[in-house]
């Protein structure tokens, strides 16, 4: 009874007019003292989720640190559960998350009130075929450098978080693919599953003066690739996961890029061959999709091996660790190390020598990308709130799931270095083995669905500066 009749005021109060995203207040621990009077620990008598229509209920106990029949001190108890509170919110399955507690004779009654987000998402593609914006704007031909078709996804599938993907994609650059991943819970390894089908009418086939030089095919395609791939799944809770996945490879390329640069796949036109990667992550940010406290850590290991060339088996080491601090004056400050090693025997393929440029880079130097074995960067920010979590109404639809637009908007200030080590260097390239750096200021825009939009203005040691678009925090 007691359940039904908070579950009915935490879903009222739930909604997206007082509720924000990222924090709600939880019971303050003298409430439980003048509920519960004389009583300094609590035996939790029941935990009821409200609001969660779709998603399991075993899928959020598996979240949380403490279950039925667990004794929970009175002095930490607030923090307790908002710890737990922030866990349920960063499964990014939920556009808002509350707790509430009522106490009666020592036993406590802990209900979690949810708000679903839209979990199917039809999403029409028309992207670029390009590294990033700047690069695309760089090329004359970029309107024939466009992707279209459908990517479709649903989250939480079945409502037990798993996730179902598949691609349709035509234009510039081909895609047929489906994955799907169950990411596991407490004692039970999840499953991941995929293939996948690209292939490209281009393809950036060598490095000079620090930009790619591309291939376009006058008929057929310049590159195709296809894999499948397995791995398992090992999730204690959304802080702390292991994945392991084995995947093969079968890459083809035109005689032409062969040409071009016979060093691209070092011999013939074809290969294949296997990855195996093991990743450990450690994510305790308060949010994952703009953290303001916190730290993070993600461990990868993996191993090449070809089947069919003389290119040599080589092992991968990858670190990203961050960090980030509450400062005084509402001042939030991040520092990120991101370090990747490649070691093999003797020198890689071009295709296997990718740095700094296209998914880890130094920002301003967008336009540039950096070939090497090894790359360390390293971040730092320091944000400032110009606008603070909040709820906008848009009174376009009275769905609760899209009445009302959260945005808050950061001002942010950064300075980026990072290096390239790498064994040969075409001497029209002057960026690895060399220090890279850049300082700039920008705006950080968080709105649905934990989008993050960045407008940065950047000047490099290098000389170079300008104003870049970015979709993602980078740190």
């Amino acid at each position: 009874m007691i359940g039904s009749i908070l579950a009915a005021g935490l879903l009222a109060a739930a909604g997206p007019r007082t509720l924000p995203d990222t924090a709600r207040a939880t019971p303050p621990d003298s409430v439980m003292r003048a509920q519960c009077p004389g009583y300094t620990r609590l035996r939790v008598a029941s935990i009821v989720f409200a609001g969660n229509a779709i998603t399991k209920d075993r899928i959020l106990r598996a979240e949380l640190d403490f279950r039925e029949g667990d004794t929970l001190t009175i002095e930490n108890l607030a923090r307790r559960l908002e710890a737990n509170r922030r866990r349920l919110f960063n499964l990014q399955l939920f556009h808002t998350v509350g707790v509430q507690t009522v106490c009666r004779d020592g036993a406590l009654t802990v209900l979690f009130g949810v708000q679903e987000r839209w979990y199917t998402f039809p999403v029409p593609i028309f992207s670029l075929a390009d590294r990033n914006i700047r690069s695309w704007l760089d090329r004359n031909d970029r309107w024939r450098r466009v992707d279209y078709g459908v990517h479709l996804v649903r989250y939480n599938f079945r409502g037990r978080n798993e996730l179902l993907r598949g691609n349709l994609q035509l234009g510039f650059n081909q895609k047929y693919e489906v994955f799907f991943e169950n990411p596991g819970a407490r004692y039970r390894p999840g499953l991941a599953l995929g293939a996948s089908l690209t292939r490209s009418r281009a393809l950036d086939y060598q490095t000079r003066n620090d930009r790619l030089l591309t291939y376009r095919a006058a008929a057929g395609f310049a590159i195709r690739r296809e894999y499948v791939t397995a791995g398992l799944r090992w999730r204690n809770t959304v802080q702390r996961r292991t994945a392991l996945d084995l995947a093969a490879y079968r890459e083809w390329i035109a005689d032409s890029v062969r040409l071009g640069n016979p060093d691209f796949f070092r011999q013939g036109t074809t290969r294949h061959y296997l990855d195996l990667r093991l990743t450990r992550t450690f994510n305790q940010r308060n949010t994952f999709a703009y953290p303001l406290t916190g730290r993070y850590l993600q461990l990868a290991v993996a191993q090449r091996v070809y089947v069919n060339s003389n290119s040599p088996a080589f092992t991968t080491l990858f670190v990203q660790a961050a960090r980030y601090w509450t400062l005084p004056r509402k001042l939030y400050y991040s520092l990120g190390l991101t370090t990747q090693a490649r070691l093999a025997g003797k020198a890689l393929p071009y295709a296997d020598t990718r740095a700094l440029g296209y998914t880890t880079l130094v920002r301003g130097y967008d336009r540039y990308v950096i070939d090497g074995n090894h790359y360390a960067v390293v971040q730092q920010g320091l944000s400032y709130p110009l606008l603070a979590t909040r709820r906008v109404e848009v009174g376009v639809t009275d769905n609760p799931k899209f009445s009302s637009l959260p945005l808050a908007i950061y001002l942010n200030t950064f300075v980026d270095a990072g290096y390239v080590a790498a064994r040969q260097v075409p001497a029209d390239n002057r960026f690895p083995n060399h220090l890279l750096a850049s300082a700039g200021l920008g705006v950080h825009l968080v709105t649905y669905y934990d989008r993050v939009l960045t407008l940065e203005y950047t000047r490099t040691v290098t000389g170079g500066a300008g104003f870049y678009v970015r979709t993602e925090f980078p740190i």
